[in-house]
């Protein structure tokens, strides 16, 4: 017999051509996964990194104790931002293969886990996003208008060309600027939230990254700090099975699940239906209020699916099958919100494709402000200054810097 060490290759359950069969993940039953009090201690709930927090079973009722508060028009609220979110997201990317933009990133079938989180947060918490969290920004209001400039790096863009297109910023919404180099997010985020706990406040950050991160050093370096110092963060990783090409469980490595990577740094760690508004919800609920409290970090894996490609640069196809995501057992969130509404006897068909009209509308004429003002080949490019939004107050040298350059004549 042959014992010389080899190593393991993972490979995803299925690769194109294959029939893609779920039935042997284990998903408990709605309400079946209990809820600690807040203030539990991290080693009373080891067993919900195992679990999955689920709230809206098949029959489309709510059921057991993570049922969430919300009213019948907050749900709807939740159900406006994820359709407005996939509508904006549809055009963004057609504009993408139009020429209009040069890059684009969709969070088809992940809409609920931004939606829901960014609708438990206080307006003074800070989200530090990766780039498929457009819906903490949408259901926060933040015109659509000036991400689509944004996108178009035209003249009105809020960045001013200096990032890429979905790379969005916003200070007075709680959206730090995304970083591309994948899990700082980690690591701002507790940073953070150690400051604003040093100048006594209240404020919580929220920090996101994918699954693929958590192979990444600065994710076990954030885990260090917020297990460590007990810092007001909640730390977000969204398992959607796939990294830009290559399945989940090369970064899961031989751990069950990705929540269980808290266990070891004494960090409480759930595991989320992330297709579940409700669950979604009341989940950030608990986190953010364990934080609030004092009570130090929470770890939550919100298991999902991306329905789409990674980015407007990625062929699917090339790496798993083409139905997988029609296959993919936990439904897709906005049906599965819309259903529960139809439910409770507070929506109907009818106002559900109203609802949709009027999105799609609003996107629409939201779309044609923004290309007025040009897009990527098209119209006025935003002013560039290299000197500008580095420093409050520009220093002397780089002011005399600035005055050189004005006074030159360039030549082409």
């Amino acid at each position: 017999m042959d014992e010389r060490p080899r190593l393991t290759i993972p490979e995803p359950r299925f690769r194109p051509g294959d029939d893609p069969d779920f039935s042997g993940i284990d998903i408990p039953g709605a309400g079946e996964t209990r809820r600690p009090d807040v203030d539990a201690e991290p080693r009373e709930m080891r067993d919900l990194a195992d679990g999955l927090i689920r709230v809206l079973g098949d029959d489309n009722k709510a059921t057991g104790p993570w049922q969430s508060d919300l009213t019948a028009a907050q749900l709807i609220k939740g159900l406006t931002d994820m359709m407005r979110v996939r509508e904006f997201d549809r055009r963004m990317m057609a504009a993408q293969r139009q020429g209009k933009t040069s890059f684009y990133m969709q969070c088809l079938g992940e809409e609920a886990i931004a939606c829901a989180f960014r609708a438990a947060m206080a307006d003074s918490d800070m989200n530090f996003p990766t780039y498929r969290q457009q819906g903490l920004l949408i259901a926060h209001g933040y015109p659509l208008v000036d991400m689509m400039n944004q996108v178009y790096s035209n003249e009105e863009d809020p960045i001013k060309g200096r990032q890429l297109p979905i790379m969005y910023s916003s200070r007075a919404h709680g959206f730090f600027t995304i970083s591309g180099n994948l899990a700082t997010q980690f690591i701002q985020a507790v940073g953070w939230a150690m400051a604003a706990s040093i100048k006594g406040e209240s404020n919580i950050a929220a920090g996101w990254i994918g699954d693929g991160a958590t192979a990444e050093s600065d994710f076990h370096s954030a885990m260090v700090f917020a297990s460590t110092y007990q810092a007001p963060v909640v730390l977000n990783i969204v398992n959607n099975q796939w990294a830009i090409s290559s399945h989940q469980s090369l970064a899961r490595g031989r751990a069950d699940t990705f929540a269980a990577k808290g266990i070891g740094f004494g960090i409480p760690a759930l595991r989320v239906d992330g297709n579940d508004y409700l669950a979604s919800h009341s989940t950030a609920v608990w986190a953010l209020e364990r934080a609030r409290r004092g009570l130090g970090p929470t770890l939550i894996e919100w298991v999902t699916y991306r329905a789409a490609a990674h980015s407007s640069s990625d062929d699917p196809s090339a790496y798993r099958p083409p139905d997988e995501a029609a296959k993919w057992p936990l439904g897709d969130p906005i049906e599965r919100l819309a259903d529960h509404l139809i439910e409770l006897g507070e929506w109907s068909d009818e106002r559900q494709q109203e609802l949709t009209d009027q999105i799609e509308e609003e996107v629409r004429v939201a779309q044609a402000e923004a290309e007025s003002h040009g897009t990527l080949h098209e119209g006025p490019k935003p002013t560039r200054d290299i000197f500008e939004g580095v420093y409050e107050k520009i220093p002397p040298h780089l002011q005399k810097q600035r005055d050189l350059l004005e006074g030159m004549t360039w030549r082409e």
